[in-house]
């Protein structure tokens, strides 16, 4: 039986951040990665598999340069954890004894059982798997009706990008009013519908599905309606469930999200056993509730901090909660989202206003490549404290959401914004006269006042 001092379960971002910060902070210590496929994915990058990278290779990741520094990788799977001897078993009947284990693995596609027919193995699913995804690309590839479930991020941008190749019909099938209705206002989401119209991707909102009917010659989505929607290719992207199943069984206590319970330094309720990434519970930094967000942004924030504390507390987590920060361009208009937005904020009953800014992002306006952006800002009245921000516009929308996440994270007000210094020049930003995150931030004090 072969013993390392550190064992991570999972090879997506979590694990390998995690492996790779600790080989550099514990170069005394063995560290080996369990994971079921050699080759992974860029999970972010899964949509952009079907036009933009045309390819699923281009897509691919992997804990090379772990491997490359000493770090030693077992293709399999784990079947069993006994925490009592800090052992594990795979799949090919071997033991591993470790010191610090840690839980990264991740996430499945949620599978809706309530819907009729969806258990058909004609239901494609969007999983974050090599093999998977290669057999969902050659299919989509030889498609020309496309039908898509889900009004996520990934649902939405996989849509936008298959509408993107020639002699494709695509059709994006949803319960709500608006796609990326949890990650944007109303106002905002709404434009992400338009832009998907414009497009050219079939949208078919407030459409919940009563009944799927998927044989070998036939892809058909039933709407409670009576609608049905035909095609040849049927793809479902709900969403994903933490991969607790294994931690379950050992004993590890599981929240009603269905996620690994951990403290601050994703510590287990087990001692030397940690999870980390999408398996493990999440608190939203506003609410301070419990959380449901799968980023890999937020990924390998818990995993730095992971790989230095793994043995002891060295560096202080300053970060007590996930911002959710979000980012998407759709038909060439960027989306971003971070902190509590209007709906978070009406849930968690906390008192706020928002205020809204719009500009180019050039100066003058009249430059060839000038882009429309509005900034809008979610602020407690009673300080002025920023607690949540929306971006639209041009690219430089995804850098400023993180500006505005910062100053979530750093409980910086609409007040000190005034004083905010900012580089500009004509060709790379708007105009320092009126630079939209300030000019948002006068806005709310006008409220305020």
């Amino acid at each position: 039986m072969k013993k390392y001092d550190i064992v991570i379960i999972g090879g997506g971002p979590a694990g390998i951040v995690t492996a790779m910060t600790a080989q550099k902070e514990y170069q005394d210590k063995s560290i080996l990665i369990i994971t079921a496929e050699e080759k992974a994915l860029v999970p972010c990058g899964i949509p952009y598999m079907f036009h933009e990278l045309g390819d699923v290779e281009k897509n691919r990741m992997g804990p090379k340069a772990f491997v490359d520094a000493g770090g030693e990788l077992l293709i399999d799977t784990v079947t069993d954890v006994d925490t009592k001897k800090q052992i594990l078993t795979v799949s090919s009947h071997d033991e591993i004894s470790y010191d610090k284990l840690v839980f990264a693995t991740g996430s499945s596609p949620t599978i809706p059982h309530f819907i009729k027919g969806f258990d058909s193995k004609y239901v494609e699913l969007v999983a974050k798997s090599y093999s998977a995804m290669e057999d969902v690309h050659k299919k989509a590839s030889e498609a020309t009706k496309i039908i898509i479930l889900g009004s996520g991020f990934t649902a939405v941008e996989m849509a936008e990008q298959l509408a993107l190749e020639a002699g494709k019909e695509v059709h994006l099938v949803f319960r709500s009013k608006n796609c990326l209705h949890r990650a944007f206002s109303s106002e905002f989401a709404a434009i992400v519908n338009q832009q998907l119209i414009d497009s050219g991707v079939i949208l078919h909102s407030e459409s919940p599905i009563k009944e799927i009917i998927c044989t070998e010659h036939e892809r058909k989505v039933i709407l409670e309606s009576g609608n049905t929607i035909e095609g040849n290719m049927l793809i479902a992207a709900l969403g994903f469930s933490a991969n607790v199943d294994l931690a379950a069984k050992a004993g590890f206590c599981i929240n009603d999200n269905g996620q690994i319970v951990v403290d601050n330094y994703q510590r287990t309720n087990t001692e030397n056993v940690f999870a980390v990434g999408d398996c493990a519970q999440t608190t939203g930094f506003i609410t301070g509730r419990n959380d449901n967000i799968m980023l890999a942004s937020t990924a390998t924030a818990e995993a730095r901090v992971l790989g230095h504390n793994l043995f002891k507390i060295r560096i202080k987590r300053n970060f007590p909660g996930t911002l959710s920060v979000f980012a998407t361009e759709i038909n060439k208009t960027v989306f971003a989202s971070a902190g509590a937005i209007e709906q978070e904020a009406e849930r968690a009953n906390i008192s706020y206003v928002t205020s809204t800014f719009s500009d180019v992002d050039r100066h003058p306006g009249t430059l060839s490549d000038a882009k429309k952006i509005t900034v809008k800002l979610v602020v407690m009245p009673e300080d002025g404290q920023i607690i949540g921000g929306e971006v639209v516009g041009s690219k430089s929308s995804a850098e400023l959401i993180n500006v505005i996440a910062l100053a979530i994270q750093k409980y910086v007000t609409v007040y000190e914004l005034i004083s905010f210094q900012v580089g500009s020049h004509p060709l790379l930003s708007g105009a320092p006269t009126k630079t939209a995150l300030i000019k948002a931030a006068e806005n709310a004090i006008r409220k305020i006042t």
